[in-house]
């Protein structure tokens, strides 16, 4: 009996690693129940690079090669999370940039904010979660596009 938990089991463990894939989802978390003391909690994650990254890191060669490319402007560009004005993703989820469809953008390049005004929405689990500024500065970049699927981490807006 116990092997037949464990195949069936596996089985469901597989199936959830093909969901993951044919839905392009980064991670699925499923708890199954057996009974009052017997359970089994699983979660399936996959690795993915941000696109983001895989853009500047494309870009970077490019602004090197130009010779009037500082070696100081090309570090942000190859890692925006480290640098000490970026602001990142506090969960996975899909960024707004606005409340609303029909509204204007919470941010632009180059709008100043005030500490705790909303930088973007991220929508995980159907609730909007706002994210507010941790401090008071200038928009110098913008790293993610309306609609876009976000990582935990992942940076969102540089301000300066």
């Amino acid at each position: 009996m116990a092997k037949n938990t464990r195949d069936a089991d596996v089985a469901f463990i597989q199936a959830l690693a093909e969901v993951l894939r044919e839905n392009d989802l980064a991670e699925v978390q499923v708890k199954r129940e057996y009974g009052e003391s017997d359970c089994l909690n699983v979660r399936v994650s996959r690795h993915t690079v941000a696109p983001q990254v895989v853009t500047q890191m494309a870009a970077a060669p490019m602004a090197a090669a130009a010779p009037s490319a500082a070696p100081a402007a090309a570090a942000p560009q190859a890692d925006p999370a480290s640098d000490p004005g970026a602001v990142t993703s506090p969960m996975v989820g899909t960024v707004y940039m606005q409340a609303e469809p029909d509204a204007p953008a919470f941010i632009t390049v180059g709008a100043t904010v005030a500490e705790g005004d909303t930088l973007l929405i991220v929508e995980a689990m159907k609730t909007m979660n706002h994210i507010p500024a941790p401090r008071g500065g200038k928009i110098k970049r913008i790293l993610v596009d309306d609609g876009a699927a976000v990582e935990f981490g992942a940076p969102l807006v540089i301000l300066e």
